[in-house]
């Protein structure tokens, strides 16, 4: 424990946004493979998915992928309300934001572990809302962390700085490792969000919570034992 404590703070947070992009990587692929193909985490997805649908692709989803983004961007809106008056760095309201997202993915599980929303369209479609809005709620908190190259939702952009800022590209090669990691992760989710769908949509939401349940639990615990070595 003391070896944990002396970790600096700004690697812990790198840690637990990259816990919750292999997390992401997990409930993305539960969406699109188990519930009508619709991103829950990665809306660039459902834009590209809807502009395709739009423009006469066949048998290409509309509703689902186009709820996921209105209830992304809502969760999003509601988490950024909630976290602006908040200071910088690690927080009480990042504590609560990120256990609302726990306790959502959780209920989520249980849910789907109960009732076969697969066989249901209007069920299906407020599983995938509730998993976007709690994914907006993750994504608006990592934003407000401010952990440099992690969003914990979206990997272009880490893609795109990890080629650009290469070596072969004449570059530093700044961050290379949490770009790279974060990939890896984000991949290594949708590999484990995938292998559980084969037992059911549920244990790839229980995994995603038991995850989210633990970043939030330990950022909480570590933000508390910061606050209690300051001087009064």
């Amino acid at each position: 424990m003391k070896r944990l404590n002396a970790v600096p703070t700004e690697r812990i947070h790198l840690w637990l946004m990259l816990s919750l992009t292999f997390s992401t990587g997990v409930i993305d692929a539960v969406g699109y493979l188990g519930l009508d193909n619709v991103f829950t985490g990665n809306m660039t997805g459902n834009v590209v998915l809807l502009g395709m649908a739009f423009a006469g692709g066949t048998g290409l989803p509309v509703l689902r992928p186009a709820l996921a983004l209105v209830f992304f961007m809502l969760g999003a809106a509601l988490a950024g309300r909630m976290l602006r008056r908040g200071p910088e760095g690690w927080s009480g309201r990042i504590s609560a934001a990120l256990m609302i997202v726990a306790s959502g993915i959780t209920g989520l599980a249980v849910f789907t572990a109960v009732v076969d929303v697969q066989a249901n369209d209007v069920l299906g479609s407020i599983t995938t809302s509730s998993m976007a809005t709690l994914m907006g709620i993750q994504a608006a908190t990592a934003k407000r962390l401010k952990v440099a190259e992690v969003t914990t939702v979206v990997v272009t952009s880490t893609i795109t700085g990890l080629a650009s800022d290469s070596r072969l590209a004449g570059g530093d090669s700044t961050f290379w490792a949490r770009r790279a990691l974060a990939i890896s992760l984000i991949m290594a989710g949708a590999v484990a969000g995938a292998a559980a769908l084969h037992v059911g949509l549920w244990l790839g939401l229980a995994l995603s919570a038991v995850i989210s349940t633990a970043v939030a639990v330990f950022g909480y615990v570590r933000h508390h034992r910061e606050l209690r070595t300051l001087p009064s």
